[in-house]
């Protein structure tokens, strides 16, 4: 996999898309409020009150799950252009701009930019960032692909709680979705010609870089729905599967809408796909996946970075005050 890739700039197309980002939040806000006017803060603290001990430490421990899972999709990356770059600095550069990109919701001031000065003083060239950040993308597109089409086949009657079909459709959907996945298993097998889409040239990479593909991209999205299946309460649960195809189509929607943190998206999907629980409790759970998986991951970030730039920027000063 290769492709053509300057140093991140802001476009125009960066700025619509944060419009947008921001009308989907306001919109999101408003049906959220709706749904939400008759109940109390009391109510949310209760619920949070009622977690147990034993599920907030397996809800952070999901959480620990889901970024290493992130940080394997650059460490595959990297593995596949050949370079050989320490595992803690891939750890932290890869958690440092997931927890951007997930609060922040706009790549140019996230992702690409994280990558690209984390990158470069490894002495990756800017297409070889360029390529390592398609391919994370496109490692959790396939594990997106892979999860939803596994739910849609195991869970046809989840459907209902999303969109108003017929469970045949859940099925086709999700023959559809693991039938993509095998072509690219098939590509990668037999080495298809490449293909290009504007600048974006692609490769197959070997076939044990797409196997581990295939394992980090699912395994980061069941660590992050369990953050929320281990918030839940036991009455009335829908169980780990059901929580999975919610979480699977509330993360798409929030995406699509480029809402920063997926804010108000996730909220309003939950609520109205699990109405069997107390809205109280559906919130509550989601305030906690909001602070182990965004919140505090975010804050955590910024010291990585101002660590980061301390020190390149002290790199520097000793440098220039060197014999020449």
């Amino acid at each position: 996999m290769s492709v053509v890739e300057a140093k991140p700039k802001l476009k125009r197309s960066d700025l619509i898309w944060t419009l947008i980002g921001l009308i989907a939040v306001v919109a999101s806000c408003f049906l959220l409020y709706r749904e939400l006017r008759n109940i109390s803060l009391d109510e949310i603290a209760d619920s949070l009150r009622a977690i147990s001990h034993l599920n907030w430490l397996l809800a952070a421990g999901a959480t620990l799950g889901a970024y290493w899972a992130l940080a394997w999709y650059d460490r595959i990356a990297v593995a596949h252009l050949g370079k050989q770059i320490p595992w803690r600095f891939i750890t932290l550069c890869s958690f440092t701009t997931y927890a951007l990109a997930h609060n922040i919701g706009a790549s140019v001031f996230s992702g690409a930019v994280v990558r690209y000065r984390a990158y470069r003083s490894k002495g990756l060239t800017p297409q070889e960032i360029g390529i390592l950040i398609v391919f994370c993308s496109f490692t959790f597109a396939l594990g997106t692909l892979l999860a939803s089409g596994c739910v849609l086949i195991a869970q046809p009657d989840l459907i209902h709680r999303v969109v108003d079909v017929t469970p045949l459709v859940s099925v086709v959907i999700g023959s559809v979705l693991l039938s993509l996945v095998g072509l690219y298993v098939l590509g990668s097998w037999r080495q298809f010609k490449p293909w290009t889409l504007g600048k974006l040239h692609v490769e197959y990479p070997r076939l044990p870089i797409v196997g581990r593909q295939l394992l980090a991209g699912p395994l980061e999205l069941l660590c992050a729905a369990a953050i929320i299946y281990f918030a839940l309460p036991a009455d009335n649960h829908p169980g780990y599967l059901v929580v999975l195809g919610v979480f699977l189509a509330s993360f798409s929607l929030a995406l699509l809408s480029h809402a920063p943190g997926g804010l108000g998206v996730l909220e309003v999907t939950f609520l109205a796909a699990l109405p069997e629980i107390p809205a109280a409790d559906v919130l509550a759970a989601l305030i906690v996946f909001r602070v182990f998986y965004l919140l505090l991951p975010f804050a955590l970030s910024l010291l990585v970075v101002l660590g980061f730039e301390w020190s390149q920027w002290k790199s520097k000063q000793h440098n220039a005050n060197l014999p020449s």
